[in-house]
């Protein structure tokens, strides 16, 4: 069976409630959901970062280590042609050798040479690792800091959420997915969350403009579905003001 337009009217407003209260426990969280997915991305990034000078500094450790093979190779070669230069025939076998022990000597000084900028740069990027580790540290205390607040406000009204994202759950099954979607689509342009409203005082309960009387009129008849001129927003009824001038007087009587 089909609803009537004031039933949809009626499970309209009744969602728009429901959101409106989510909207206000999600405001006292203010900043601080955001402000930890940050700080968690933050971190992330450092310790990559981290992982990478470390991987740097593994390879340099790696390059020193063969330059130091050579250097020993290198030594073993000089020693062998150091022995054939005594065994020499002629002066071309001898300057032949004398070419390769200046080969493999150059060589040494080379792979020194290499080793010495490797363990510069290992040195320079062990500074940067502590100087990570130490900011990391203290980003990781203030991640600590935050996750504490935000889990104490969110276990102050963490019942209500679940009981409300659980009434929502119910009220979006009595409502058709194309209000439901232009109700989402309202709520994502409108500032303040309001998608469905009352006409208040003569204005629309959202963005304060005039509603003509004629359109009042239409619009307590709730036979067919009424949007504002001015802001695109549902509108679900009408409150009279003698009403709220009543219930206004007996307040202030108690």
């Amino acid at each position: 069976m089909e609803s009537t337009v004031a039933q949809k009217l009626e499970a309209l407003l009744n969602l728009q409630k429901i959101d409106s209260r989510l909207d206000a426990i999600f405001k006292v969280r203010g900043a601080l959901p955001e402000e930890v997915q940050d700080l968690e991305d933050e971190i992330a990034g450092y310790e990559t970062r981290l992982e990478k000078f470390n991987h740097d500094i593994a390879s340099l450790e790696e390059d020193i280590k063969k330059f130091k093979e050579n250097i020993k190779e290198s030594e073993k070669l000089i020693k062998k042609y150091q022995e054939q230069q005594m065994n020499v025939r002629n002066n071309r076998e001898y300057d032949a050798i004398t070419k390769e022990l200046e080969l493999q000597d150059l060589e040494i000084q080379v792979s020194k040479k290499k080793i010495g900028e490797s363990q510069s740069k290992i040195e320079n990027k062990n500074k940067d690792v502590e100087e990570l580790k130490d900011h990391l540290k203290e980003r990781q205390k203030d991640l600590s800091t935050k996750q504490d607040e935000l889990k104490t406000i969110v276990s102050e009204s963490e019942n209500e959420e679940s009981k409300l994202k659980a009434d929502r759950e119910k009220a979006l099954k009595k409502i058709e997915d194309r209000l439901t979607k232009s109700y989402a689509k309202i709520r994502t342009n409108a500032k303040n969350g309001l998608a469905v409203v009352m006409v208040k005082r003569g204005a629309c309960g959202g963005c304060f403009n005039i509603v003509p009387p004629q359109r009042q009129a239409d619009i307590r008849e709730k036979k067919k579905l009424i949007v504002c001129e001015h802001c695109g927003r549902i509108f679900a009824g009408v409150e009279d003001e003698i009403e709220e001038d009543i219930t206004k007087k007996k307040r202030s009587r108690a």
